[in-house]
């Protein structure tokens, strides 16, 4: 039993090992969508971090501080830590992580509201999808606080800004040209 145990496991390792960077590893052979098996692999340091904006007209950044739901800015920065926590029961294939720190920070701009969330674990796979996750509650509950104001709100420019850890090693956006 224990040897076929071993064989499983480093089958499943040159599985992982052999994945080509052109092929989508959330499908098997047959199309059909699969959770990658993550076992083989060992636990490191791994941190994201994303963004989004959320766009509005000025009148309604100006009533911001008045909101009657209470301060929007609050508000979103908890649902985007509680989103965070919750990214692999929102997301299918996303393996539940433990997560040792999330932070969401919101900066009024002339023409909306800028978030940025990040997210750390020391765990066998990133942290892309909490951050992402966090960025884009924290723009929907902006949105949902001033709704009543104006309907047109755009949320936009939801990216992964930067990782780091795992066998990928570092990613940074570049800056748009």
């Amino acid at each position: 039993m224990q040897k076929q145990k071993l064989t499983k496991k480093n089958a499943a390792a040159k599985r992982v090992s052999s994945a080509r960077a052109d092929k989508l590893s959330h499908y098997d052979d047959a199309g059909r969508a699969v959770m990658v098996d993550v076992s083989p692999k060992v636990a490191s340091v791994r941190t994201a971090e994303a963004s989004a904006f959320v766009a509005m007209r000025p009148e309604v950044l100006q009533a911001l501080p008045r909101n009657q739901k209470g301060n929007p800015f609050e508000v979103a920065r908890v649902a985007g830590i509680l989103a965070a926590k919750r990214t692999s029961d929102l997301i299918p294939m996303c393996h539940p992580i433990p997560l040792s720190h999330v932070d969401v920070e919101l900066t009024q701009c002339d023409d909306g509201v800028a978030i940025r969330a990040s997210a750390r674990t020391q765990a066998v796979t990133g942290v892309e999808m909490e951050a992402m996750t966090a960025a884009s509650v924290t723009a929907l509950t902006i949105y949902d606080m001033c709704k009543a104001l104006d309907k047109g709100i755009t949320i936009r420019e939801i990216v992964l800004e930067r990782k780091t850890g795992g066998k990928s090693g570092e990613y940074r956006r570049m800056a748009p040209r």
